[in-house]
């Protein structure tokens, strides 16, 4: 794009002085004499051909065009400065900020966080959840874990936690009228869907089960929530096995079936170019191969996507 602009000193000495409402706080600003703002204002005025100022004796006010040009003149500013900042600020070796999902935190990575801390108590880990795609340029976030195909532009995705589905229900549903015994039980069951009814239809052809509707069941697009109302007897998931071991543990969560539904997807480590040179990053990766080894010895993860 060719930008044609007018002098940019001229610029600057404008959005100074209307922003300061002063040519003298607007040298004082910007190092310059007062003289030299005055000659920066006349021929930018001269440039755009029309006047920017209403210069009385002793005030000075904006016209029109003066107050179009101003908020985005000083937006422009406020974003060069903010670039600048950040480019000169030194990184914090040891400081990691990481982006990941509120399920994925909640169900798995702060059960393991007591062992990080002993194991680098120097790190910095700063954790942010969300569910949105990450702005490694202006949202200060030095690595994301997600849930996907691997496949995001101008990033470096490594397989992480594999995409697996079981299907998990209360210990009250395998007693009772109608126990679920088999999966042709499931008749008698509500099916809980997390994103889309895929995955319960996707299970059931693998099953062999033609006697139920996968298409049947409310939608709980959250994970913490789907387990939740699982283990509440409200009907049967499909869990993520990552965030069901704790659950099937103590007792709350109970598998009915061994059958699983291998997905397409599964949490990477996402960042972007340079990232993985700091110390906090090589620590929290190191972390998260050895919990990951333990929980899934046949999976092989940190491998390039």
């Amino acid at each position: 794009m060719n930008r044609k602009l007018p002098n940019l000193k001229a610029l600057a000495a404008f959005e100074a002085a209307a922003r300061l409402g002063s040519f003298t706080k607007a040298a004082d600003e910007l190092f310059v004499t007062q003289a030299a703002i005055s000659q920066h204002i006349r021929q930018l005025e001269e440039s755009l051909e029309v006047p920017l100022f209403i210069r009385k004796p002793r005030s000075l006010s904006l016209t029109r065009e003066g107050l179009r040009l101003l908020p985005s003149l000083s937006s422009a500013f406020d974003l060069m400065a903010d670039s600048l900042d950040k480019i000169k600020k030194k990184p914090d070796n040891n400081r990691l900020s990481v982006s990941l999902t509120p399920a994925l935190a909640a169900k798995w990575l702060v059960l393991r966080l007591p062992e990080f801390w002993q194991q680098f108590p120097e790190i910095d880990l700063r954790l942010h959840h969300s569910i949105s795609p990450v702005d490694f340029v202006n949202d200060d976030i030095d690595v994301a874990i997600r849930w996907g195909e691997g496949d995001w532009p101008g990033l470096t995705a490594e397989f992480l936690i594999p995409g697996e589905l079981v299907p998990v229900c209360s210990p009250s549903l395998l007693v009772g009228r109608k126990p679920l015994a088999k999966p042709s039980d499931l008749v008698h069951h509500t099916l809980l869907h997390e994103d889309s009814h895929d995955d319960w239809e996707q299970w059931l052809k693998m099953a062999g089960i033609e006697s139920v509707e996968g298409t049947s069941g409310p939608i709980i697009d959250d994970s913490n929530a789907l387990l939740l109302a699982a283990a509440d007897g409200q009907g049967v998931a499909l869990g993520r096995t990552a965030f069901i071991r704790e659950d099937l543990a103590a007792g709350r969560l109970v598998k009915p079936f061994d059958l699983v539904l291998q997905k397409s997807q599964a949490y990477y480590l996402v960042y972007p170019e340079g990232a993985q040179q700091s110390a906090g990053f090589q620590a929290f990766r190191t972390f998260l191969k050895q919990q990951v080894k333990a929980s899934f010895p046949k999976h092989k993860a940190l491998e390039p996507a």
